[in-house]
């Protein structure tokens, strides 16, 4: 034999001929690239709570003003005709639309409504000369436990003596203390 090593190998039994390619050495191992994200539960879980907590802080918030916006805020007044006096000195001597409100009950509270009647006064006053509106005690028609119906006359007399009378006609209420509900 001659001194070729690789013909040597290839004349020894079960060793691959000559024209076979021999496989390739060992590599390096693959790149392992970005790793699979990790499962963030807790950040999951800490979303979802905010949701829950947020819904149910809104929730409590709506029912608790429609539970309250029609509460009685401060004191009403002693008695039912002392309510209307109060009220009609709001609306006919003051012209002060908030303190009138404050006489109000708050089922029948309209600003709006409220403010116009005060500039409705306000309208006469400045129409007529020197305008003064009085009347008579107001006087409980009727009482029933937390309700009461309580009339009075209004007489606006200005200085060239002119008169006008306006029979009214209140419903009070009682919550804490009196309130005009109604004026009929």
């Amino acid at each position: 034999m001659s001194g070729d090593p690789v013909a040597a190998a290839a004349t020894q039994p079960g060793a691959p001929g000559p024209s076979v390619i021999p496989p390739p050495p060992p590599g390096y191992p693959p790149y392992p690239g970005a790793a699979e994200p990790k499962k963030k539960r807790g950040l999951l879980i800490a979303a979802i709570a905010l949701v829950v907590i947020m819904v149910l802080c809104v929730g409590g918030g709506v029912v608790a003003f429609l539970t309250l916006r029609n509460a009685e805020t401060g004191e009403g007044a002693k008695e039912p005709a002392v309510a209307v006096d109060e009220f009609l000195t709001a609306v006919y001597k003051d012209r002060d639309a908030t303190k009138a409100a404050s006489r109000v009950c708050a089922a029948s509270r309209d600003d709006e409504k409220i403010t116009a009647k005060v500039a409705e006064v306000q309208k006469y006053a400045s129409a007529y000369q020197n305008p003064r509106f009085r009347w008579t005690t107001p006087k409980v028609d009727n009482q029933t436990g937390e309700r009461a119906t309580v009339s009075t006359r209004i007489t606006m007399t200005t200085s060239d003596e002119k008169v006008a009378d306006q029979d009214l006609r209140f419903t009070v209420v009682q919550k804490t203390g009196w309130w005009v509900c109604e004026v009929a």
